[in-house]
């Protein structure tokens, strides 16, 4: 599947945004790398209440291969400075509710109809209970289709859009951030494809990130980075880099444009293959407030060096 094909692409750049201590044996029911998605498999339920936060976690091997089978031990949590137990913890597939914003403007004429067709890439990897919406951005970003099961709505609407104009980039994201409060799912990721920057949003990224941590949503990017021609081109990779660690996504930086497919593929896949962890926030912590966390991986002994994706704060509940 995609991320086992990842192996012999170097280009794709997996940034880590999380901690990665060293190893030692494993047993043949323990960890395990991922090259195909499991089978979705009956088990109990996450149970949560109101009062818990909730940590969907990534986590891969330098390959960019997903490793399933780790279980609580292996993780620790930090809310601020102060270590948390762990009070539930899943590795169980779940569906997914997906935005995907897509740059339509002048900078893509030569890479839209590449892109747009690696959509398909990822939508393969989904299951029939997920959902999707697109927001492209251009001068103004704009909710071309909103959310489906048919996914094949979004792909066609995409046939209809043709780049012109300048990247509000950052008013893409805050227009699909907005549309996901009507998600269906628990889970929730925005996948942005671009080539460059930002020129002309009216959004600013402190509002964007905070508006991103209250709703719980993970961004993954892809950054199409063959032949910067501007500064905001220039300014492209920092950008999306950020947006994706302090959200617990992945970026992925294309410097070949066949290798699209690969990307969405593998952004497929690890939608489904998360831990998520839950924890109770300190009882003196404010309500409504900012607070940092920060999640460790503990690899199994025998296990390869492992990377850990997760996001860097939330907001109390």
């Amino acid at each position: 599947m995609a991320n086992h094909i990842m192996r012999n692409i170097p280009v794709l750049l997996f940034l880590i945004t999380g901690a990665v201590f060293a190893a030692g044996p494993s047993d043949s029911h323990g960890p395990r790398l991922l090259d195909v998605p499991p089978p979705v498999s009956p088990g109990a339920s996450l149970r949560v209440d109101v009062d818990m936060t909730l940590v969907p976690v990534s986590v891969t091997d330098q390959l960019g291969r997903n490793v399933r089978g780790l279980d609580k031990h292996n993780f620790r949590v930090y809310d601020g400075s102060e270590p948390r137990p762990i009070a539930a913890f899943s590795q169980q597939d779940a569906p997914v509710s997906v935005g995907l914003v897509f740059d339509s403007s002048r900078s893509m004429t030569d890479k839209y109809k590449t892109a747009r067709a690696a959509v398909s890439d990822l939508f393969q990897q989904l299951n029939p209970e997920d959902e999707a919406f697109l927001v492209t951005v251009s001068d103004r970003a704009d909710l071309r289709q909103d959310f489906t099961k048919n996914l094949g709505d979004v792909e066609n609407a995409l046939l209809f859009v043709h780049p012109a104009g300048t990247t509000s980039l950052l008013d893409g994201v805050y227009r699909a951030l907005v549309n996901m409060k009507k998600a269906h799912n628990p889970r929730k990721a925005l996948v942005i494809v671009s080539d460059g920057g930002d020129n002309n949003s009216r959004y600013g990224l402190r509002e964007l990130l905070n508006y991103a941590a209250e709703s719980n949503t993970l961004i993954y990017t892809i950054g199409i980075f063959e032949n910067p021609q501007s500064p905001e081109e220039d300014s492209g990779p920092q950008l999306l880099s950020y947006l994706a660690k302090k959200t617990g996504g992945i970026e992925f930086v294309i410097q070949d444009l066949k290798n699209i497919g690969t990307a969405m593929g593998a952004i497929g896949v690890t939608l489904h293959n998360q831990y998520v962890i839950g924890y109770y926030p300190p009882e003196n912590a404010p309500r409504g407030k900012y607070r940092k966390i920060k999640v460790q991986l503990l690899v199994p002994p025998g296990m390869p060096p492992m990377q850990i994706y997760a996001r860097s704060g939330y907001y109390t509940p």
